[in-house]
């Protein structure tokens, strides 16, 4: 079974940029596509960007230009570079796995809060 553990959120002013990471502890191989979502307050839970196993992305158009997705297979770990970060990006970061068949694996973890404030 796939565990995945989010890091790296924490307090930060617009402008400035952040590095997240998504970490399988197991099951890394059976992954194909990785994705971070988020829940800002008072708001559903979106997409924020996707990653296959062999590297197609796709991102939300208010990240676009902004934040890099990335997986280093290495390492079992997906990253999220956020730059010129906003006040709008304050949200909990998740991250997410799905297998061959779409199917996501698991339920969802705790998060990373990421906060962005003058």
């Amino acid at each position: 079974q796939v565990q995945l553990v989010e890091s790296g959120g924490g307090y930060v002013q617009p402008g400035q940029s952040l590095r997240l990471s998504c970490t399988a502890s197991r099951g890394y191989s059976s992954i194909n596509a990785m994705a971070w979502y988020r829940r800002a307050p008072g708001k559903d839970r979106e997409l924020v960007a996707a990653i296959t196993r062999v590297g197609s992305i796709n991102y939300a158009e208010s990240v676009k230009g902004r934040f890099i997705i990335s997986r280093d297979h290495a390492k079992s770990t997906m990253y999220l570079q956020m730059n010129s970060l906003k006040f709008e990006d304050t949200a909990v970061y998740y991250c997410r796995a799905y297998g061959d068949e779409g199917r996501p694996f698991g339920s969802w973890g705790q998060g990373t809060q990421v906060t962005v404030s003058s």
